[in-house]
């Protein structure tokens, strides 16, 4: 018999720094919008919650410490839920940058880019004519000409200073098939230790695409690389991709993860006003497909992290 499926993590990805105010005007963009897009989306099911931040002023992705802890610290008091800081910022941050709040912070999760990648959404800018603030529409068309960069002596200098040197879990964001075959590599080499959390991400220009398909592969790969048993695996679907693959991920055994910063949109052609919304509609999904929902203390004991208290804000 067939042993009873976990429950799904639902995680949140908050605002990030791909897209741009003016893509939509409900785009979480000042610490105190992060925040209280953050809380609501907690208080939604959320388990999870992968924050970025942006200037307040127009927007733009920013790696300063100084705008983290402005809304960090307020939505740790404010959730039970599992603060998870991105180490990727954008493709325009160094490393440094990139790792400057988390090994201040010291969450009990970060996001981890498992390669080096063309990562674009270039083509969103032909169909905008006016934009909000200056910056948006080169930034948006120099993603053309850019590169993800994460080169294994990168991955690896992440492993030791966070995850050694901090005691932080990570979300491995898998992009690609071959970022599998990365994260296997890392674990031969003894510098990652489960339970894994992989995050397989489809729809991203320089990724692996939406289908179907790909999803099942990606899966099958895990299992033959790792073990079912030894990881939890998660799905990101891109842009209206994003509830449909995250169904089918759910009932392949998997966990989800919503949010503006993968989709702007609720529905065909309606954007969404909050992550909140975002996660009231997958939750009622998997509700209705007899899947239960990770409370975030479920969440922390399936992934092995430290808790809550032992962060460093």
């Amino acid at each position: 018999m067939a042993k009873p499926q976990d429950k799904v993590i639902i995680s949140c990805a908050v605002t990030g720094a791909m897209h741009t105010p003016t893509m939509s005007p409900y785009l979480p963009i000042t610490p105190d919008q992060i925040a209280e897009q953050s809380i609501e989306a907690a208080e939604a099911g959320a388990a999870i919650l992968h924050l970025h931040a942006r200037n307040p002023v127009d927007g733009s992705p920013t790696p300063d410490p100084k705008i983290f802890d402005q809304f960090v610290p307020r939505i740790k008091a404010a959730t039970d839920a599992v603060i998870n800081i991105t180490s990727g910022g954008s493709t325009r941050m160094t490393l440094e940058e990139r790792l400057a709040y988390p090994l201040m912070a010291k969450p009990e999760m970060c996001s981890l880019n498992m390669g080096s990648m063309n990562f674009s959404i270039h083509q969103a800018a032909h169909k905008i004519t006016d934009w909000k603030h200056p910056w948006e529409k080169p930034y948006v068309e120099g993603m053309e000409d850019l590169i993800f960069r994460n080169t294994f002596k990168d991955i690896k200098h992440i492993l030791q200073t966070l995850g050694d040197g901090c005691g932080t879990r990570f979300e491995f964001e898998c992009y690609d098939i071959g970022h599998l075959y990365n994260l296997a590599y890392f674990i031969d080499e003894g510098l990652v230790k489960g339970p894994l959390f992989i995050q397989s991400i489809y729809g991203i220009l320089g990724g692996v695409g939406p289908d179907p398909e790909n999803l099942v592969m990606m899966r099958t790969t895990a299992d033959r690389l790792f073990g079912r048993e030894n990881y939890r695996f998660s799905v990101l679907g891109a842009g209206r991709h994003q509830m449909s693959l995250l169904t089918m991920g759910a009932v392949m055994g998997g966990n989800v993860r919503v949010g503006l910063e993968d989709s702007l949109y609720l529905a065909k052609g309606q954007l969404a006003h909050t992550c909140a919304d975002q996660v009231r509609k997958i939750r009622r999904i998997l509700e209705e497909l007899s899947l239960e929902i990770a409370t975030p203390d479920e969440a922390r004991a399936m992934l092995g992290l430290k808790g809550k208290d032992s962060v460093g804000f």
